[in-house]
């Protein structure tokens, strides 16, 4: 039956054809830098017309791919407040290393290039240090010079970011992003010294996450894309083409198809009373891939199925590629073929079958095949 013939030989060229949906990157490419700037404040305990701190920083990242990546950042806390002046600039800086989620490519598919309006989630752990002048906080004696300590802490920063993209190639954005970040390991209780009345500082021990150990941040910032080898500030869409290599591949599977055992092919051209009267080209076969774990279409995709004319007859296939659950890889293929058919009955073209077959071989890919008859 077409449909079987079809299915094995197209999911064969198609693994080769798209190895990936977009370009491979190299080392030096998707790499960005950005500078920001905010104010933070004890997350309990504080008052914003009083407490607030204001804050920069600097940011250099790499996208390992539309939805993953990994940051550096590094955020300097220059006021003062809620405590007395420690005599330097910069009361404190947290460094910390991120990474990254972009939530609408994870969601909705990478489009080819960024979107206008994205949301990132970021996730790391880092070190806070604060800067001093002593070894302890309070008077160190009676002239009445205030003394603090110098002290390091384990931080964790969990923060959203809101962008902007924009510029020709879309190598410009502007953030805000609201943080959440905890410490850890150095739990400050207050004591008084017996000889002088004055407070001093014991650490304890605190390895969980606690509010009261913690404060919140709001920056707006600014990055830049650097240009990529492929020409762009972006990852890009690979644009192989069919060569006929390709065609004549694709040909030897179906005729390799066709010497199976004759009783298992006429078992199955009985099922259909349409038995393969021509060859399979590659013309006639739609291609549509899909983000990892989505069902989506996106705008190339619908691109390339409005070509089809309204009332052909199709046939329609999903796959999956090998990564995860095996049961959710082939819910997940069915769920593209048949967004896929429903996508063309609305256009007037005739689904004569849409089918899951999951993950076909190592290298199978996230796709849905029509066949145009």
């Amino acid at each position: 039956m077409k449909k079987l013939f079809l299915v094995l030989a197209a999911s064969i060229l198609a693994t080769s054809a798209f190895a990936q949906n977009f370009e491979r990157s190299k080392f030096l490419d998707n790499w960005y830098v950005g500078i920001n700037g905010g104010a933070a404040i004890k997350t309990t305990g504080s008052s914003f017309s009083n407490d607030l701190i204001p804050t920069f920083g600097i940011r250099a990242g790499k996208n390992l791919t539309p939805v993953f990546g990994l940051a550096a950042d590094a955020a300097f806390y220059t006021g003062v407040k809620p405590y007395n002046s420690i005599g330097t600039i910069i009361q404190a800086s947290n460094i910390s290393g991120l990474g990254t989620l972009n939530l609408m490519n994870a969601i909705g598919g990478y489009l080819g290039e960024p979107r206008a309006f994205e949301i990132t989630a970021l996730y790391g752990v880092g070190w806070l240090h604060t800067y001093g002048n002593g070894d302890y906080y309070g008077l160190a004696d009676d002239s009445g010079t205030d003394h603090y300590s110098k002290v390091n802490r384990i931080s964790s920063k969990l923060a959203l970011n809101f962008a902007y993209n924009f510029g020709a190639a879309k190598q410009f954005g502007v953030y805000l992003e609201p943080s959440l970040t905890y410490l850890f390991l150095g739990d400050f209780e207050n004591h008084y010294y017996s000889n002088y009345g004055h407070k001093a500082v014991s650490q304890g021990n605190q390895p969980g996450y606690n509010i009261n150990n913690s404060y919140l941040a709001l920056n707006l910032g600014f990055t830049y894309k650097f240009k990529n080898s492929n020409g762009t500030h972006n990852f890009k869409y690979s644009d192989r083409k069919y060569t006929q290599a390709d065609v004549d591949a694709l040909q030897s599977e179906i005729d390799a198809l066709r010497g199976r055992k004759p009783e298992v092919v006429t078992k199955e051209v009985t099922k259909e009373s349409d038995p393969i009267t021509r060859e399979i080209n590659v013309s006639d076969l739609v291609f549509v891939t899909f983000a990892q774990g989505s069902s989506w279409i996106g705008s190339e995709a619908k691109e390339a199925l409005n070509s089809i004319p309204e009332g052909r007859h199709v046939q329609v296939v999903g796959t999956a590629s090998p990564e995860g659950d095996a049961d959710l890889n082939q819910k997940l293929s069915e769920d593209r073929a048949n967004k896929v058919a429903d996508y063309l009955r609305e256009r007037g073209v005739i689904v004569d079958s849409a089918q899951g077959l999951g993950v076909q071989s190592s290298t199978s890919n996230r796709l849905a095949i029509v066949y145009v008859k």
